[in-house]
């Protein structure tokens, strides 16, 4: 990976990280599945008179914003909304490396090498470290369903870099390179509607009307951030760096999103860290230079 993609994927991890804790202050004033709405809505309306369609067949379009906006992002957020800690979503929906992988594996034809499997062990006992150290009590002190929720959050992640992937080599075929950013940016248009219609399943119109005429300021700054950094340059550089490298070499990223997610939440929201959890980031962190450069060689000296 060039240095200058690892600069930008490295700020990526630190907003992505800070992304949880943005995503539980903003809940304090608007419904989950109202803000994740208003996420694509304000990508939508600000950015697609900027970005041209990418050269891809609706059914990409389509299928990006329903699995990412509407599956990832409509399951997490409803799934911090009714209990999960940020901290502790920042670390759960990082299975998705190993969805990924796996997905990549059967449906590209991907091969998975030996350094990749170590590395994603280690990252994974660096996971369990820190889910089981959790200063509120573990990872049994979640609720089973808000726990459940972020996993197939993690899920539906996985399956829109699969459709990333399939665009990508759709583009190809055709002599066309992906235009990410515009399908980032267009994929936008999906998410609003369904989001909205689940909201009105789940609160009924008078809640969100009335969240909605006294909005707060912390929602409206966390919708903001969610449009601008976390969907447009984070995606943007997330499915650039999938359009550039193997699947198996930009997945294990995201595993670094708890050591950002984790800090962000103890200093803003007060969520402890444990020593064992700071250690379990670095195991995270070994794991991931493994999965990427794999294990180094000593020379023997004679």
């Amino acid at each position: 990976m060039s240095k200058r993609d690892l600069l930008l994927a490295l700020l990526l991890v630190i907003v992505w990280g800070a992304n949880f804790t943005v995503i539980k202050l903003g809940l304090s004033g608007v419904p989950s599945l109202v803000l994740a709405a208003s996420r694509f809505f304000i990508v939508s309306v600000t950015a697609i008179f900027f970005v041209k369609k990418p050269k891809l067949h609706w059914k990409y379009i389509i299928a990006y914003g329903l699995t990412l906006g509407v599956g990832q992002f409509g399951l997490l957020f409803y799934a911090i909304e009714i209990g999960m800690p940020a901290g502790i979503a920042s670390i759960v929906l990082q299975t998705q490396p190993f969805f990924t992988v796996l997905l990549a594996a059967v449906m590209l034809g991907e091969a998975v090498k030996r350094q990749q499997i170590v590395g994603l062990f280690i990252m994974a006992a660096g996971l369990l470290l820190i889910s089981g150290a959790y200063k509120a009590g573990g990872i049994s002190s979640v609720p089973m369903v808000p726990f459940i929720l972020t996993i197939s959050a993690a899920l539906f992640w996985s399956i829109s870099n699969i459709v990333t992937r399939f665009a990508t080599r759709d583009a190809q075929k055709h002599g066309e390179k992906l235009d990410m950013l515009g399908l980032v940016v267009w994929s936008s248009l999906v998410p609003p509607i369904p989001l909205m219609l689940l909201a009105l399943l789940v609160d009924s119109p008078q809640e969100i009307l009335h969240a909605l005429t006294n909005l707060k300021w912390i929602s409206v700054f966390s919708a903001f951030y969610l449009a601008f950094l976390a969907t447009l340059f984070g995606y943007g550089v997330w499915t650039m760096l999938f359009d550039k490298y193997p699947t198996g070499k930009v997945a294990p990223l995201s595993l670094l999103v708890p050591v950002t997610g984790l800090f962000t939440a103890q200093v803003v929201l007060g969520e402890q860290l444990t020593d064992v959890q700071w250690l379990g980031c670095l195991v995270i962190i070994v794991g991931l230079l493994i999965s990427n450069f794999g294990i180094p060689r000593l020379k023997m000296v004679k």
